[in-house]
């Protein structure tokens, strides 16, 4: 992004970084627009057709990384067939919701929560309450799945969803995201394989 932008690298790698809090939250409502706002502050030129080019960068490597993991994919088809309800609750920017349509879970998820639309992170109590919301049920009747990024466990713990750690070891790299890791005392499953298992033997 930063080459087709003409932009010293170092300087914006680290405004990128600096500003994904922004991003999440909506404060830049479109990436290019967060592109802009950093081009404008390294003094770089705002040339429209090199933030076009850096926002096709960035958008082709987010849609690389939504690739599902392994057999993901048949476990929700499982997870609905069995009448459980499911819902995705994501700190992103705005790459995400523009590229879920296309993506092969927006069949399988029932309802989306997108920190970049409703201006609030995990683990702000209400990202939780709006998918619960959407989905129809109680923060109670809630499994909460995830790495650990943002205290999203906690976070989910603390509004009464059960919340159980993705902790796959080939992962298990220093990620300073993932603050719930290393605290969590709370159950944990190695593989999302493992959902169906654990919903038929932990219910609630």
């Amino acid at each position: 992004m930063a080459k087709a932008l003409s932009a010293p690298v170092d300087n914006f790698t680290r405004m990128w970084a600096s500003t994904f809090s922004d991003r999440a939250t909506g404060l830049f409502e479109t990436i290019e627009a967060n592109i802009e706002y950093i081009c404008g502050a390294l003094g770089c030129p705002v040339i429209d057709a090199k933030i076009k080019a850096a926002t096709d960068i960035r958008l082709r490597f987010v849609q690389r990384t939504l690739k599902p993991r392994l057999g993901i994919l048949n476990v929700l088809k499982q997870l609905k067939a069995d009448g459980y309800k499911i819902g995705l609750i994501s700190d992103c920017s705005p790459e995400l919701p523009n590229l879920w349509p296309s993506t092969p879970f927006a069949l399988l998820i029932d309802a989306t929560v997108f920190s970049c639309q409703e201006g609030v992170r995990k683990p702000d109590p209400r990202i939780y309450r709006f998918a619960c919301q959407r989905l129809g049920v109680t923060p109670h009747d809630c499994l909460y799945i995830g790495d650990g990024s943002s205290r999203e466990l906690t976070g989910a713990a603390a509004v009464g969803m059960q919340a159980l750690l993705l902790r796959v070891p080939y992962e298990d790299t220093h990620d300073t995201y993932h603050i719930d890791m290393d605290e969590w005392a709370g159950p944990s499953i190695s593989d999302l394989r493992d959902i169906v298992a654990f919903v038929k033997w932990h219910p609630r």
